[in-house]
């Protein structure tokens, strides 16, 4: 019997200058560039083994079987790289996640990561790290972008089709200067009711500031390049929350609207706005979900996790530093 086996971790990261809308939905190519800073915690580890004898994929996650349609993803997933290797065999795939699933905190990220580096492993492809982050965006976009650690922008590309495909990858940024953290304010664990792909196309669809938004995130990225090369904070804070608050207006004018905000999550950008007034440099951004991110120089982390903690809303409140890229290793104990 003919067996092969890889294991991966991966870790989510947090766009800073977003990607929020798809030019292609087959091939997830975006409509703007964004950039991100990977984060050290919520890993997520793949296991994927494949042989010759499965009569069809098998998909678990740590709480058992995973829903159809995640599991339909990963399927979809495989088959690209089967014809990538030309190799039909099937593959169990055991993946865990450390951090909620589908809340706003970069799972999917996290999660086709380590299954690009997995299965790439277990069909014996030999990808160096641009290949890996154009296989990982076939499965989740952002996901590009979590082969690399720290600062990594993934790039749009020009083009549709193999031109598209062959152009839109991720690639690390220098930011040599700061040393910053990322305060994660946990106000809703739970799946949210609107799928990040659902709200998307309805923003791009239907949303009158979708293209306002598009613009002005293109000056966003060149001011950002510029804020990272200069190791200054408070600018690369500032540009980011403007870059979030911008994205979710544009959702708050599709039809239907998209609203993701929770009062937890109006609590914790109240008190970000109260520490920078008390002279702290803290800033905002959130993704497809009601939970906060707070961007700060990591000697400031504990004054403001301690901050946003006193909200009533928030569950949970986590440190995050810059984290690692993707790598073959870990365990997913099946």
């Amino acid at each position: 019997m003919s067996v092969s086996e890889t294991t991966a971790t991966a870790y989510p990261n947090i766009a800073l200058i977003k990607y929020w809308g798809k030019r292609d939905e087959a091939l997830h190519l975006p409509v703007t560039s964004s950039l991100s800073l990977t984060l050290d915690i919520f890993a997520t580890v793949t296991d994927v083994r494949v042989a010759d004898d499965l009569p069809a994929d098998v998909v678990t996650t740590a709480d058992g079987s995973p829903s159809r349609a995640f599991t339909a993803k990963v399927v979809a997933f495989l088959d690209v790289i089967r014809g990538m290797a030309s190799d039909d065999r099937r593959a169990r795939v055991h993946t865990v996640n450390t951090g909620p699933t589908g809340a706003g905190l970069a799972s999917s990220a996290s999660g086709f990561a380590a299954l690009a580096v997995a299965a790439a492993g277990a069909y014996g492809l030999d990808l160096d790290r641009r290949a890996l982050s154009r296989l990982a965006r076939r499965g989740s976009g952002s996901a590009s972008r979590s082969i690399y650690g720290g600062f990594v922008q993934w790039h749009r590309g020009d083009g549709l089709d193999t031109a598209g495909d062959v152009s839109s990858y991720a690639e690390p940024v220098d930011a040599p200067q700061l040393d910053p953290a990322l305060v994660v304010a946990l106000v809703d664990a739970g799946e949210k009711a609107v799928t990040s792909r659902e709200a998307m196309r309805r923003t791009v669809e239907t949303s009158p500031f979708f293209q306002p938004w598009v613009d002005a995130s293109k000056t966003d990225l060149h001011d950002m390049h510029s804020a990272l090369a200069a190791g200054d904070l408070p600018a690369v804070g500032e540009i980011a929350e403007r870059n979030a608050l911008g994205m979710h207006a544009t959702m708050l004018g599709a039809r239907p609207a998209v609203r993701y905000f929770a009062p937890g999550s109006m609590r914790v950008l109240d008190r970000v706005v109260e520490l920078r007034a008390a002279g702290v440099a803290a800033y905002a951004t959130m993704d497809a979900g009601p939970n906060v991110k707070v961007l700060c120089d990591r000697r400031d982390s504990a004054k403001v996790a301690a901050a946003v903690a006193e909200t009533d809303e928030t569950m949970q409140v986590m440190v995050a530093t810059p984290g690692p890229g993707a790598v073959v290793g870990g365990t997913s104990d099946r």
